[in-house]
């Protein structure tokens, strides 16, 4: 099986009726949008795929919307990660059975695991889905722990799908630790792209993709640091609004039917926040 490589968009999810449902008829374009970019692949209901808000039934047929949409013409990785790990097996599951590319996990949030919790709920997850190829999702700050390198290193040496990990953790020391051996690593802050990849990181797994797919494509093919810092300034604007629909709103800018719904308690901008960022895409920004 192919493993990820590249640059992997964290996609957002297509809602509609003020993110009370899948808006199954955006993921065709959307997924167009993606591709036609030059991306390595899309990541399903990561962080900025809204993924923990969504129920596991709607996770699951909108993964089998993505594969259909992508058409085989990228990769497509189905995060399954969930709050018990009943639903991330579940998921976990499904996704091989459908045909995706590669499942990724991150840490269950709320409940700060230790490190023989850690390695069970991953080894579990990972055995649902074999030999489908298996990334662990670092992301401390989203978790509220990070994994335990060393239990990482066993977990890689017990369960032969696990092939990787996308480390969104930041600064560089807090990303560093994570550049273990056998692991294919992927970047998750876009302004860490050039040290990650002169450091043997595979590729990116970016949020800021879903919506600047060809920017975010181009500093990792040609990785510097000043395409890295173009990036963290981009990703800094978003972050200055609610990040989940202002990505939708730009997609939607460049001619992509996607809505801005989120489901709440996300929300989507106000008409200030809505003004302010036609005026910056208006200006040339993206």
């Amino acid at each position: 099986m192919a493993r990820l490589h590249g640059t992997i968009a964290a996609a957002s999810t297509p809602l509609a009726d003020g993110g009370a449902r899948l808006d199954e008829d955006a993921f065709g374009p959307y997924a167009d949008f993606l591709v036609g970019a030059g991306l390595d692949g899309v990541l399903a209901f990561g962080t900025n795929g809204e993924a923990v808000l969504l129920t596991p039934d709607e996770r699951r047929r909108g993964l089998e919307r993505w594969l259909e949409a992508v058409g085989g013409r990228a990769l497509v990785a189905a995060h399954c990660g969930a709050q018990t790990t009943h639903d991330t097996v579940a998921l976990a599951g499904h996704a091989a059975e459908v045909g995706a590319d590669a499942v990724a996990v991150i840490g269950p949030p709320y409940f700060k695991l230790d490190a023989a919790a850690q390695h069970a709920h991953l080894l579990a997850a990972a055995a649902a889905c074999a030999p489908l190829p298996f990334y662990v999702y670092e992301f401390a700050a989203t978790a509220g722990y990070a994994f335990d390198p060393a239990m990482l290193a066993r977990l890689r040496e017990e369960a032969d799908n696990v092939v990787g990990m996308k480390v969104s953790d930041a600064p560089w020391d807090a990303f560093e630790r994570y550049l273990l051996d056998g692991f294919d690593i992927f970047v998750g802050p876009e302004a860490l792209i050039h040290r990650g990849r002169e450091a043997g990181a595979v590729g990116a797994v970016s949020a800021l993709a879903s919506a600047f797919p060809e920017e975010v494509a181009a500093v990792v093919r040609e990785p510097t640091e000043e395409g890295a810092a173009g990036l963290a300034a981009l990703r800094a604007t978003m972050e200055s609004f609610p990040r989940h629909a202002a990505l939708k709103r730009v997609a939607a800018w460049k001619g992509v039917p996607l809505r801005p719904d989120v489901r709440p308690p996300l929300r989507d901008l106000d008409e200030t926040e809505v003004a302010e960022l036609e005026a910056w895409l208006a200006a040339g920004s993206s």
